[in-house]
């Protein structure tokens, strides 16, 4: 999996900030989405392609450890 680099981050919610000045949970919201869209950008996958990938590892890893 592709991180994005802090500065990234910074830009991203600076940029959030703005768009919702009187909203922090609305902001929080906003920053995961664009860092999860990013991310999936840089693997070359949609937004929905990158979320399923994240499901089906979590699932995974659940069935190995018995969860």
């Amino acid at each position: 999996m592709s991180k994005i680099t802090e500065k990234k981050m910074e830009e991203i919610r600076k940029m959030v900030e703005e768009e919702f000045p009187d909203d922090p949970a609305l902001q929080q919201v906003h920053i995961a989405r664009k860092i999860i869209a990013k991310e999936a950008e840089r693997e070359g996958l949609s937004f929905l392609e990158y979320i399923k990938l994240l499901g089906k590892q979590v699932k995974d890893v659940s069935q190995r450890h018995g969860v």
